[in-house]
Order: structure tokens, then C-alpha cells, then sequence
């Protein structure tokens, strides 16, 4: 870079929309703590509005980004599964997270999954081979029962033959 477009730049005047920028963050500062903190881009340009303040939703949407605020949300939106019960015991580690093997059907791993759908969730059961990170058993279901894991698990040894080595 030339050292002339460098000076050039350092003291050259402000955007018409940095100037804008800085007006419209002080007002959202200000919209945002007299409401409790809990508008978010909709409430907050629909409340900017009602004060003449104008601005598009976009440009409220980027500078309540760049703040870092945020608008409250209701509720917990995340899917509980598992419930922890902080006295009970746990299950013994029986391969000390050593997830390696040195053949097929030596060791297998299973996992629990949901995937959320317009008609509410889909469990999901995976057994897998370590050796050949093939998935050897799966079962889907709308509830997350005892069956779920069991009918994977069944899936795996009927996929591989029916013997499984010890």
C-alpha cells in the first residue's frame, strides 16, 4: 500500500453511513435498556419506527449483531434426553476409551441421536463396527424406549451372522 493512500485514509472524513451507524447505535442502546433488555430486531425496529427513527430492519439486524445484544427468548429450546440423576452410578467403561480394534466384530460402539422434524422428533439408535467405522445396526422410532438401542443392537448381530467374537 502507498504511503499517501494510507495518510489519505486515516484522515479522511467519516461515511454518510458510519455517521448513521453511530447515530442509530445510541438510539438502540437506549430503546434496548428503557424495555428491560429483552427487544429483539422485530421489536426493536418496530419500536424505533413508532419513535420516527428510521431504519431498515437489515441495518438494525447488523447493529444489534455488532452490539452483541440480543432479545430474550422464552422457554428452553433445547431437546432434554437424558435427565441426570447426580447419586446414581454410573456404567463401567468397559474398554477404558480405547476405541480401537484389530478386526471386524471385535468391539462395537452405539450412540443415541434425535433429529427434530415438523411433526416433532425422531429418535434415532446406531451401533457401530470400530474396526471398519461401518454403521452395522440402526433403528428410528418416535420414542426413546429401551427397544430403541435393543432392535439396533439385534440389527448388528443378525447384519453379522449371528456370531459375535468375545
Amino acid at each position: 500500500m502507498a504511503t499517501s493512500t494510507y495518510y489519505a485514509a486515516k484522515t479522511r472524513r467519516p461515511s454518510a453511513r458510519t455517521v448513521h451507524d453511530e447515530q442509530l447505535k445510541a438510539e438502540i442502546i437506549r430503546v434496548w435498556n428503557d424495555n428491560f433488555e429483552v427487544y429483539g430486531v422485530r421489536k426493536m425496529w418496530k419500536e424505533l419506527t413508532r419513535q420516527g427513527i428510521d431504519a431498515a430492519r437489515c441495518t438494525i439486524a447488523r447493529l444489534l449483531s455488532r452490539l452483541g445484544l440480543t432479545g430474550a427468548v422464552r422457554g428452553d429450546h433445547k431437546k432434554q434426553t437424558t435427565i441426570v440423576e447426580p447419586q446414581a452410578l454410573r456404567p463401567a467403561d468397559l474398554v477404558e476409551r480405547d476405541f480401537t480394534a484389530t478386526a471386524p466384530n471385535r468391539l462395537w460402539v452405539a450412540d443415541l441421536t434425535y433429529i427434530p422434524t415438523w411433526s416433532g422428533f425422531v429418535y434415532a439408535a446406531f451401533v457401530i463396527d470400530v474396526y471398519s467405522r461401518m454403521i452395522v445396526g440402526w433403528r428410528l422410532a418416535d420414542h426413546l424406549r429401551t427397544d430403541l438401542p435393543l432392535d439396533a443392537l439385534e440389527m448388528a448381530i443378525w447384519r453379522r451372522g449371528g456370531s459375535v467374537n468375545a
